[in-house]
């Protein structure tokens, strides 16, 4: 059936922000002593907050000052607001789901700000029934809250929704608040998100076009 509605996660599902954040967070950490490779840093840093980062940088031996979180949220507003583009394909199911009368909604532990930048710069978040921040309510995935409040916005039984995510943080959310998750794995099946993901018993799917057929519109 036809979900009642669909909650996205919005980085790396809407908008292609994760290369460019992952990017940065990888020169950000190895100029305070903590190198990476992209692999380790989307096994062990990705999903949550860059609060949560930064705690785990520190406690993995980056020597991160005080007011790293902000000076890094600073420059990385810069950098998404020079330019972040849609994940291809979503605006076909923005479509898609309109024709269907299907309403969405955002659920994304990014701040409000930072949605503003990547929604706001493609004049989407009109669009959205709601566009929420799990920073914002104080309940960062995987806590439930987040999804559950996205399907009340949407008037909707969270248990005939559907989350699509890109995370295991993401998954663990939209499994703690008992809410069908679809795993989005532009990478493939072996990226690190991916096979985390199918563990927890997420089905995946590799591209936005595949998209309407797994939700039957």
């Amino acid at each position: 059936m036809t979900p009642e509605a669909i909650l996205f996660d919005c980085d790396g599902v809407l908008v292609d922000s994760e290369g460019l954040t992952c990017d940065l967070l990888i020169e950000e950490l190895g100029r305070h002593g903590l190198p990476l490779t992209r692999h380790q840093l989307e096994a062990d840093y990705i999903g949550g907050t860059i609060e949560t980062v930064a705690s785990r940088a520190r406690a993995a031996g980056a020597t991160l000052s005080d007011s790293w979180v902000a000076d890094f949220y600073h420059r990385m507003y810069a950098m998404l607001a020079a330019g972040t583009p849609l994940v291809p394909g979503v605006l076909h199911i923005l479509d898609a789901l309109d024709a269907a009368f299907v309403p969405y909604a955002v659920g994304s532990n990014g701040t409000p700000e930072k949605m503003q930048i990547t929604l706001g710069q493609h004049g989407l978040i009109p669009r959205f029934r709601a566009v929420l921040s799990g920073q914002a309510i104080g309940k960062p995935k995987p806590a439930p809250d987040l999804y559950l409040l996205a399907a009340l916005s949407c008037h909707a039984n969270p248990a005939n929704c559907v989350v699509i995510e890109d995370s295991p943080t993401g998954a663990e959310a939209a499994l703690a608040a008992r809410i069908p998750c679809l795993g989005f794995a532009p990478l493939g099946p072996d990226a690190p998100p991916a096979r985390q993901m199918a563990t927890l018993g997420i089905p995946l799917f590799h591209a936005m076009a595949d998209l309407p057929a797994l939700l039957n519109l």
